[in-house]
């Protein structure tokens, strides 16, 4: 399906910053987190770690939970992040593929949803297959279609229905990449 709606919030990649791309497009927010935000949360991710004597030299440019220069930032601030807006983390367990997965009940996302959002952890090769990293990507419900909000795509790109985002989430597992349910969180 053609992306058709230009109210729909789109960041595109920029160096290897798609976990603030991601994060913001889950929210379909401009800066509802920035890479001063990111970075004062993995700098308390660090502070808080018991395990502090294992620096390097390295660590000056390498942090623990992201590279000081161009982001790549770790699960441990996504979670962080996603808790300080009152939203909680599911791994999918992959042995259970998508269908598991209860996408109808959540139709947008809205916060009288369980389901917010997804968020995808895949491997990306660049530089013609020279560079082999991880990317962040964020899936979300908005006026009952899915969207594939990927930094990388150009636009947004709309799911037809619930059976093709399943079919494209057993496609990310099946490419070793990692599912995350966001949730809202209930008390």
């Amino acid at each position: 399906m053609e992306f058709d709606n230009p109210q729909i919030y789109h960041e595109r990649q920029r160096l290897q910053f798609c976990l603030l791309h991601a994060l913001n497009n889950l929210f379909q927010r401009k800066d509802e987190f920035t890479r001063a935000s990111l970075d004062a949360i993995a700098q308390k991710l660090v502070l808080d770690d018991p395990n502090k004597q294992n620096w390097t030299p390295f660590s000056v440019v390498f942090k623990p939970h992201h590279n000081s220069l161009t982001g790549n930032y770790d699960i441990n601030v996504l979670i962080a992040a996603l808790e300080e807006k009152g939203k909680t983390v599911v791994w999918h367990d992959r042995r259970n593929g998508a269908s598991s997965i209860h996408l109808e009940n959540h139709s947008n996302g809205s916060e009288d949803s369980k389901l917010f959002g997804i968020v995808l952890n895949v491997q990306v090769r660049r530089y013609a297959g020279l560079w082999k990293s991880r990317h962040w990507v964020a899936l979300r419900n908005i006026c009952g279609v899915w969207y594939n909000l990927d930094s990388d795509l150009r636009e947004p790109m709309a799911f037809q229905d619930a059976d093709e985002v399943r079919a494209f989430l057993d496609y990310i597992i099946g490419q070793d990449g990692e599912v995350l349910l966001v949730m809202n969180e209930k008390e």
